[in-house]
């Protein structure tokens, strides 16, 4: 009891110290970090032929730094609740620097592949980032800080690949990691210097910590639910981002590498409306902000479904309808992100690391699975199938959302 008195008044004593400033800088930080788990999806094409990779092989380079980070979010994100948090964000965010800037010179597949790995991982501090600005905030203003926050993350992945194109267009492959490792360095000093300690006082072990994430998953339904809307949000992203270049380099559209990504940033307008669902939350509007944000997820793929049964003539119009479409997906996918993890965040101050690591490393898993789908979908019949399946995600999102019961408590 003691133990829980503590790490309340610990919490009391950082919250709202939060401001303008420090919710801009912790945005900008999860949008920089971010970058690193996405960009190796465009670089593949480089790096493959550059270290001898071929084949089914290339594919290791983007998978093996979103492995690494699913064993950051399971095994190291814990630590949140058992470590003092500024400390802990330090040494994970000075790890992910060396660890890109290892992987900028890197001079064998073995060597990157392990450096990839341990990089993914330590960039899992973007989960320790959020709870903190979570915590920094009173409860009313806690939706409106993660919003901020997460439109800081989703436009970070949203840029991530348009950014490592042009940077490895320019310089080769080995300049974005050169470029991270030189950013993440000076933002770990930033944020030593910035943040405040938040202490944490518990008796559990770190065996302990880690076996304890099936019993908060098992009590907390809410956890439970928003992370299968969120899973299916993101397989829903997945499935359209894995594809989309696939369809826009063939007729009509037939853009090149660097018209392809100026097609994602138009993708990236989606992020900004993060505080606009952070804001809805505070004034206990979830439940039909979240309905709205699946059926924004459907519209999109209704959208895109027409623009790309363009074969031939006028491609401008088409283009045009699949670059709303792509904005309207990524309002509908950070919408649901920002609203669930407002709802996470509110259910257990002395688990907020577990609960955060639970969360996204459930929706991770959705969107893995979405990569899946989008390969098998497009295999099997072109960008008419890969709509079919986003608006078949969107349909289940909404069927949680009138099937999932909901009090005041869990809307709250």
């Amino acid at each position: 009891m003691v133990n829980v008195l503590g790490e309340r008044a610990a919490e009391t004593q950082i919250s709202d110290t939060i401001n303008g400033r420090t919710t801009l800088l912790l945005a900008a930080a999860v949008g920089v970090v971010v970058t690193n788990l996405f960009a190796p999806q465009t670089l593949i094409g480089l790096i493959g032929p550059s270290l001898g990779l071929a084949g089914a092989e290339v594919g290791l380079v983007a998978m093996i730094t979103l492995l690494g980070y699913a064993a950051g979010l399971f095994l190291l994100v814990p630590l949140a609740d058992l470590r003092e948090n500024r400390a802990l964000i330090v040494r994970m965010l000075g790890s992910a620097a060396v660890a890109a800037g290892i992987a900028a010179i890197a001079p064998s597949a073995t060597m990157l592949l392990a450096t990839l790995f341990v990089l993914g991982a330590a960039c899992s501090a973007i989960q320790v980032l959020v709870p903190i600005a979570a915590a920094m905030a009173r409860p009313e203003r806690r939706g409106r800080v993660i919003g901020d926050v997460m439109g800081g993350l989703m436009l970070g992945i949203l840029l991530s690949r348009p950014l490592a194109s042009l940077i490895a267009s320019a310089w080769g492959w080995r300049a974005f990691y050169g470029v991270s490792a030189a950013v993440m360095a000076v933002l770990t000093v930033v944020l030593a210097v910035w943040l405040p300690r938040r202490p944490v006082s518990s008796p559990m072990t770190y065996p302990g910590l880690i076996a304890s994430l099936w019993r908060l998953l098992r009590c907390e339904p809410q956890l439970r639910i928003r992370a299968l809307t969120a899973s299916l949000a993101m397989a829903a992203f997945s499935v359209f981002w894995t594809s989309v270049a696939l369809r826009l380099a063939q007729p009509p559209f037939e853009l090149t590498q660097r018209g392809i990504a100026l097609f994602e940033l138009v993708g990236a307008g989606g992020a900004v409306v993060a505080p606009l669902f952070g804001r809805a939350g505070d004034r206990g509007w979830t439940p039909r902000a979240t309905m709205l944000c699946h059926l924004a997820m459907i519209a999109s793929f209704g959208l895109c479904a027409w623009a790309g049964t363009a074969v031939d003539g006028a491609s401008t119009l088409p283009l045009i309808v699949m670059g709303a479409g792509a904005v309207l997906l990524d309002i509908g996918v950070t919408g649901d992100q920002t609203l669930g993890r407002r709802i996470v965040n509110l259910l257990n101050p002395e688990a907020r690391g577990r609960l955060n690591g639970l969360f996204v490393g459930l929706f991770f898993l959705g969107g893995a699975v979405g990569s899946a789908l989008a390969g098998i979908a497009w295999v099997w019949g072109g960008w008419s199938t890969i709509s079919a399946v986003g608006i078949l995600i969107g349909l289940l999102a909404l069927a949680v959302d009138w099937l999932a019961p909901t009090s005041p408590r869990s809307w709250s």
